[in-house]
């Protein structure tokens, strides 16, 4: 394919850690600069990266070339030996910084809550809808960008989109309830207080519920010419934090169209393999994995599943009040953050628009 050299901004952050950890020996993109923020520029890489069991890979050491690499400005001047770039940036700076580079000629693929919802702006699940990439030429007229911004959905969305496209391709989903038990990690290396959490469980994420109302229904929406005609199920979502370090549990539960029992939403599940064939280095054989064990998904058994790369589904049995109830796992600092920009680069990259 051709290598590709990349930035990321927001590197120092947990999501921006992990992902340079996951594009070290990637054999398509090669790190080519990095930018925590503004304060840091000017710094070692390595003497600002905190090494916690929370932050990226467990606090596994840098290679020296990462570690001694200069913390640049997020500028777009400060990049120019690089082609595409990764945001992690918090949302509030990524909302000037991320058009500014894309205005700039570069590719962006953002974790930030920015732009997710913009009506140009591919809001991006590889496996669930590769077709919205179809924004990205009404996005460039439109903006006048010589680059581009796609961006990668919220850390809990992707785990539940992923388990529901399937049911909503096969079945169509009429209602959605979730209530999520969701890691200390994705808060972030300063987020959650030890005193507030230990011991406790914490009934409120900002933002979090409004996020998982509505971007499952821009994912699991029709690309209509240029613009999204999203789905019209409702989603009802309370968001919780646990006390466990990595990895998001949710329990689901799902009124479908048409009625299907166990074995054939089973058999959905366990068949759906929407990138066979494209060969995306990061790519899970099978994005979702069925466990039939009754105490199956748990974080610290199931979340590093695929490399982190998959949604563990498990105890689907009958729902009284709607059809059919489940569990869903999935590692929020890999799929849910780093590895989900970078298969999106991948794919990008693939269909040649990188």
């Amino acid at each position: 394919m051709g290598g590709v050299t990349v930035g990321v901004l927001g590197a120092t952050g947990a999501a921006g850690g992990q992902l340079v950890q996951l594009l070290l020996g990637h054999p398509w993109f090669t790190i080519g600069g990095l930018a925590g923020s503004a304060a840091t520029a000017g710094q070692r890489y390595g003497d600002r990266m905190r090494v916690t069991a929370l932050g990226p890979a467990g606090g596994a050491a840098l290679p020296a070339a990462i570690a001694d690499q200069i913390l640049r400005p997020a500028l777009p001047e400060a990049f120019r030996d690089c082609t595409l770039i990764f945001s992690a940036l918090p949302a509030a700076v990524a909302q000037t910084v991320e058009p500014a580079f894309a205005a700039a000629g570069f590719g962006v693929i953002s974790n930030a809550s920015a732009f997710r919802m913009a009506a140009d702006v591919p809001l991006l699940i590889p496996e669930v809808n590769a077709a919205h990439l179809g924004l990205l030429d009404q996005q460039q007229q439109a903006r006048g960008w010589p680059g581009f911004l796609v961006t990668n959905p919220n850390c809990s969305t992707i785990h539940l989109a992923l388990a529901l496209a399937p049911l909503h391709q096969a079945f169509g989903l009429a209602a959605v309830q979730v209530t999520t038990l969701q890691a200390i990690s994705g808060a972030g290396l300063r987020g959650v207080a030890a005193l507030d959490i230990l011991d406790n469980v914490v009934p409120f994420i900002g933002g979090e519920e409004d996020k998982m109302e509505s971007e499952p229904q821009k994912l699991l929406g029709r690309l209509d010419g240029a613009a999204i005609t999203p789905a019209d199920f409702p989603i009802s979502a309370q968001c919780t934090r646990v006390a466990t370090t990595h990895g998001h549990l949710e329990t689901v539960a799902v009124k479908l169209h048409t009625p299907a029992d166990a074995a054939a939403i089973r058999a959905v599940w366990q068949e759906w393999q929407p990138l066979r064939g494209r060969d995306l280095p990061s790519a899970p054989g099978y994005p979702i994995l069925l466990r039939e064990e009754e105490d199956r998904p748990q974080p610290r058994l199931d979340r590093d599943s695929a490399g982190g790369m998959a949604s563990v589904v498990g105890r689907l049995r009958p729902c009284p009040v709607l059809d059919w109830k489940f569990v869903v796992l999935g590692h929020n600092l890999v799929r849910g953050a780093a590895g989900g920009v970078l298969l999106i680069a991948e794919l990008l990259h693939a269909e040649g628009r990188i």
